[in-house]
């Protein structure tokens, strides 16, 4: 493991795609499980703060930094073993892993493409995108149990996942190790849910298609919202979407949705999608209804909503932390307001808060 450097050389603005971020006391990189497992003892027997990053691509990290040990993790590689299942590093970078299975003849995770981050951050907030999650093709995952002091396997029932979380999420009891997979052999996709794809691909839901046709056309879809990485593009300086989609349960959606109505007339169709909890309903719809367009700028316009997608958040350049979390507080208060619906962030985020 690298030797941990001083504040005056590492800002984590610098390893996050928000590009927003103070220093960190201590910085150091692992780039074997075993030297990450050694760190995370280290700072645990030393009573000392840490954090672990790898992309970057879902946190908001306050102006203050991190006042104590961070270490990225900078593992790499994944092998294919028998029946399609895969083992990945939870370091590797998972659109070149994706990438990759492809040209292997390996389908499943296409819908996945262009999500930026690492192998190990998905299944802690099980990642989905385009009607696939990463719970739908997870076998297990190998972590140290911090609390336990042991290396761990994990299957997929114990993860307890859900929409966008798992038990690992909002908790560091776990630290990703590896990930394994199960992928198809056939080279063909996962069947095809969303719709907006399959009207692209010229498909109908549930049809199967070459998995590198399939990476081709969300590719496409992605960039037309600003959600594949850009350094020369500031709407793709984001943490992606940084509300998740919020569920309604059952009891509360007539009420809900007569709010809405008052607001935008009872001849507009609402988003509505079921989930196992209630109704989930469009955060981005409703973000727009409520009077944030895309574009909308925040503090001094350092920071604005996309201007591709108004799920995004981004940093225009010179942006603070604080400037970002005003402006995701003035459009979170602004849905509620208006439609009584609260949105709740999807990035993690490391010493602030709405």
């Amino acid at each position: 493991m690298s030797t941990a450097e001083t504040p005056a050389q590492v800002t984590l603005a610098s390893h996050t795609t928000l590009r927003l971020g103070g220093p960190a006391r201590r910085f150091a990189v692992a780039e074997t499980a075993d030297e990450l497992v050694a760190a995370v003892r280290a700072a645990d027997e030393a009573g000392e703060p840490l954090l672990l990053l790898a992309g970057g691509s879902n946190l908001v990290v306050g102006d203050a930094g991190f006042d104590g040990t961070v270490v990225r993790i900078a593992t790499t590689g994944w092998e294919r073993g028998a029946g399609g299942v895969v083992e990945v590093a939870a370091g590797q970078n998972w659109d070149d892993f994706v990438a990759e299975t492809i040209a292997e003849g390996l389908g499943g995770i296409e819908c996945l493409s262009g999500i930026p981050g690492s192998v190990g951050a998905t299944p802690i907030q099980n990642v989905g995108a385009y009607g696939c999650e990463v719970e739908q093709l997870l076998h297990s995952i190998t972590c140290y149990d911090r609390r336990a002091r042991e290396v761990r396997t994990m299957t997929r029932d114990e993860l307890g996942f859900g929409y966008r979380t798992s038990v690992l999420k909002g908790t560091d009891a776990g630290v990703v190790l590896g990930v394994r997979l199960v992928l198809f052999e056939d080279g063909l996709s996962s069947p095809i849910r969303y719709a907006e794809l399959a009207r692209t691909l010229g498909v109908e839901i549930g049809a199967r298609v070459p998995a590198a046709d399939a990476r081709e056309a969300v590719l496409k879809l992605r960039r037309g919202k600003g959600m594949v990485l850009d350094p020369a593009d500031h709407d793709t300086w984001s943490a992606g979407s940084f509300f998740t989609n919020p569920i309604v349960p059952e009891a509360e959606l007539a009420g809900v949705l007569a709010r809405i109505a008052e607001v935008v007339g009872d001849d507009v169709a609402v988003p509505q999608f079921p989930d196992a909890r209630g109704v989930k309903l469009s955060a981005a719809w409703l973000i727009e209804r409520a009077g944030f367009g895309k574009g909308y700028p925040g503090p001094g316009g350092r920071v604005s909503l996309s201007h591709k997608h108004t799920l995004a958040l981004t940093n225009r350049g010179g942006a603070a932390a604080e400037d970002l979390l005003a402006l995701a507080r003035e459009v979170r208060d602004g849905v509620r307001t208006r439609f009584g619906v609260t949105l709740h962030p999807e990035p993690l985020l490391i010493n602030c808060s709405l």
